[in-house]
Parts: structure tokens; sequence; C-alpha cells
């Protein structure tokens, strides 16, 4: 099978032939075609949705090699289909994912922290690092991603030979088997990968992180990256202008008059 967001994260559409179509659970089918832009769930990164042949594709899971395509209705084995990704959930995934490995990968070089815990949710990324973290540190390294992101720099995909891999300082260095997949971020991050990317550290928008807690023997975090940023900062604004209303104060006194 032919992975396509791996040739190209940003194709939206394609063609494909349908090489299988089986009774899954649910009511659901299990679709496995000759190529695909379907990205499946994988790395901590969800799977894509969207449609292919006019049915809607509810979840992508990749089983013995092959990608399964979930769809709400059978196709037929033998039929050329044209496929269509949800864009904007794939590229709140691209976002985020980048948004992550650039915050992680700084971590990493000014702590020697190791990623050892994520799970990107329809609301947040969370990530689990394995050592203590002060406040003023966190946001010293919010401060410096984000001017690696008004920089603007390249987000590079290789595939090392072997021998070139031994050689190679990544962060997740570890036996891997296969082709092994390199992302790296604008020289702030070199890290294994099988997510989907941007490919400038400018389309991340805006990393932030939202909380900071001590987990296990160092700290989990909940960070953000992309829309997401702006989809929070209107709701906090709408909040906040609500509170002001109610207590008859400016938006930038409002912990003021509740405190009064």
């Amino acid at each position: 099978m032919e992975k396509l967001y791996y040739e190209d994260p940003y194709q939206k559409t394609f063609t494909a032939q349908v090489l299988s179509c089986e009774p899954g659970k649910k009511g659901r089918y299990q679709v496995i075609l000759d190529q695909t832009a379907f990205y499946p769930e994988g790395g901590g990164q969800p799977y894509d949705t969207g449609m292919l042949g006019g049915v809607k594709v509810l979840e992508v899971h990749e089983k013995d090699g092959h990608v399964v395509h979930e769809t709400e209705a059978p196709l037929t084995v033998g039929g050329t289909v044209t496929g269509e990704i949800d864009w904007q959930r794939r590229y709140d995934h691209m976002q985020n994912h980048s948004g992550e490995h650039l915050f992680s990968g700084l971590l990493h070089r000014h702590y020697g922290y190791d990623n050892v815990g994520f799970h990107m949710g329809e609301d947040e990324i969370t990530v689990d690092f394995n050592g203590p973290l002060t406040m003023e540190q966190v946001e010293a390294l919010e401060r410096e991603a984000n001017e690696v992101v008004y920089a603007n720099g390249p987000i590079r995909i290789t595939y090392p030979t072997s021998e070139e891999l031994e050689k190679l300082e990544y962060r997740s260095k570890k036996e891997l088997t296969g082709q092994v997949r390199i992302v790296e971020v604008c020289g702030a991050d070199v890290c294994a990968c099988c997510g989907t990317h941007v490919t400038h550290t400018g389309e991340i928008g805006m990393v932030k992180l939202l909380s900071v807690v001590k987990f296990r023997e160092g700290v989990r975090m909940e960070m953000i990256s992309g829309r997401r940023v702006l989809d929070y900062l209107n709701m906090v604004n709408e909040q906040n202008r609500q509170i002001s209303v109610k207590l008859s104060a400016k938006m930038d006194k409002t912990a003021q008059a509740v405190a009064r």
C-alpha cells in the first residue's frame, strides 16, 4: 500500500482502488485500498477522518502492515473511489504534533529530560517528562519555542541509513527495526517519529503551555499550538468579558474585583 500522507502531508484528496471490504464491528466495514492519504492512529497522533467514495470514514488504523479504513457503509471491491480527508482535523494534528516536538526538543537540549508520555486529545496535548521543572524554567522554554516559531525555519523529514542512524544524535534513540523516519525541527529538535508535520515552524502559529503539575518523578504538561491557541484565547477572553460586565470592572481588573 502506498502511504500518500508521507509523500505529501498536505494532500487532501486522492483516488484509489478498493482491494478489500469486510464487515467489522458496530455495523462498520473495514476497507483496504491500494493507496491512501488517510493517516492511521499511531505515535500519539489520532487518525484522520473524512469521506471515501461518498461514504464516511470513521476511524483509520494500521493492522498487519495495511491501513484499514473503518467506513459506515460498504465499498465495491475492485472499484475506484475518491478519498477526501477532513483537512481541518489533519492540519490541527500537524500543527500540534510539530509544536510538541519543538517544545520537547528544547526541553531535552537544556535539561536532558525525555518525553516519556504523549497524548493528543481533542482540546489539548498532554506530555510527561521525567524530570522536575520550575514555572520560571517552563516560561523561558515557552518563550524560546515561540522565537523558533517566529523564525519560520524548515521542518525536514529524512530516512537515514542504518550507518547514518548510528552516528546521528536524536531523541527517542532506541532499538528500532526497519526504516527509521527522522523529523528535524529547525535545528531545535531531532527525533524519530511516524506522525505528520508542517513543513515550516511558522505554521505552528504559537506554542502555549496551559498547565504544569508534578507527575511521578517529573512533570506533566498540557499544551496547545496552532488554531487551538486562538480558540482558547477567544474562550478565555469571553469568560473574562462576562465577569467584567457582572462586576462592573475593566477586563484587566477582574481579579481585583473578584477579590473585593
